[in-house]
């Protein structure tokens, strides 16, 4: 099958199955919405007049005497109190800025995910693997702990994090110009340790502010707003964009840099620009979203054993994967009693799934 029509035909069915994800995820909360609300709510949010009059009674809920309103869905409260608004409103500006989000989130740490994994030729490989995640995550606990101390904001503060720990590892790892993958990996694992030293004593200061700084590390999609949706998804298209200009120079790189330098690549300035648009995609969703894990680890991995090692079709279909995937598990995060970080969901269904890929022998080096 031709390049081009493989493209198509997975983008075709992950798109599909991203819709499909979307929809399920939007009628899923304390206040049940049915399908067909759902899409009306989401026709007349892109603008498409889709004829949605509904709205909630307060005082209905509560049993006060007052006219009854014309409500074309039903709604089921599982408390002994109304739900303020509409059924359009809930979601447009809840439901639908959260999976939005992760939805961008996720596309950006499967498709950094995907590159990092090429570029070191490592199945292990991770979006955070030089450091980014960890730089984020300085930035973000020192802001919520000493907040003085950073002046531009939780988000801002994590996004100069990431990158500032991705050039320091960068700057470690390059001599004489040259950049070597294994010391390039050494060094991202030992900014990553005195990171995660700084993270513990932070915490340590935080005082009251602990347990926000706790819910932060454990990745999250909560309070979500479209103000995150618009900052962040110009960053994540853009970057990507990009990758994928490079996935050839990223096949060929998998066989080796001499290979590579002998077909006409410029290998360090391939490698220099994979590793900063990387880090910058991965740093505009952990900025938003905390530290979620496995997403960048375990949808590549597969997507890879779908489609191939062809960063061609590799690289799109990992980033729709990695959207579809995160907007399930955050489905699933907040289906329940309590609502949990969506990282926990990540790593409970990420970790036993590597794990039986590990059991069958479907781990292997690229």
């Amino acid at each position: 099958m031709r390049i081009g029509l493989r493209i198509g035909v997975w983008t075709a069915g992950l798109t599909v199955a991203l819709v499909v994800v979307t929809v399920v995820s939007a009628t899923v909360g304390p206040v049940a919405i049915d399908v067909s609300t759902v899409a009306k709510a989401s026709l007349n949010a892109v603008g498409i007049p889709a004829g949605l009059d509904v709205g909630i009674s307060e005082a209905s809920v509560l049993g006060l005497s007052m006219p009854a309103p014309v409500v074309d869905v039903h709604y089921t409260y599982p408390f002994s109190f109304g739900v303020p608004g509409t059924a359009e409103t809930i979601v447009r500006q809840i439901r639908l800025p959260r999976i939005a989000l992760g939805a961008v989130v996720g596309f950006a740490l499967a498709s950094a995910g995907a590159v990092m994994q090429g570029f070191f030729r490592n199945p292990m490989a991770d979006p955070s693997i030089i450091g980014v995640s960890a730089g984020a995550a300085v930035g973000a606990v020192a802001t919520i702990a000493v907040p003085v101390a950073v002046p531009f904001g939780l988000q801002g503060a994590a996004f100069v994090g990431a990158l500032v720990a991705a050039f320091a590892v960068y700057a470690i790892a390059t001599e004489n110009g040259r950049t070597p993958v294994a010391t390039l990996l050494l060094a991202g694992v030992a900014v990553q340790t005195f990171l995660g030293a700084v993270i513990s004593y932070l915490l340590l200061e935080a005082g009251e502010s602990l347990d926000r700084a706790v819910f932060w590390l454990m990745g999250h999609l909560h309070n979500s707003s479209w103000a995150e949706v618009e900052v962040t998804l110009p960053v994540a298209v853009v970057t990507f964009v990009g990758l994928f200009a490079y996935a050839r120079d990223l096949n060929v790189l998998m066989l080796g840099e001499e290979d590579a330098q002998t077909v006409g690549i410029a290998v360090e300035r391939t490698k220099r620009i994979l590793l900063a648009l990387s880090s910058v995609l991965t740093a505009a969703a952990v900025a938003v979203a905390g530290v979620i894990g496995f997403v960048g680890l375990i949808v590549p991995h597969v997507m890879r054993l779908l489609v191939g090692p062809d960063h061609r079709i590799l690289l799109p279909t990992s980033a729709l994967a990695g959207a579809t995937f995160l907007v399930a598990t955050d489905t699933v995060a907040r289906s329940g009693p309590a609502e949990l970080p969506v990282g926990i969901v990540t790593a409970a269904l990420g970790a036993p799934f590597f794990l039986y890929l590990l059991g069958r022998r479907e781990v292997h080096e690229l």
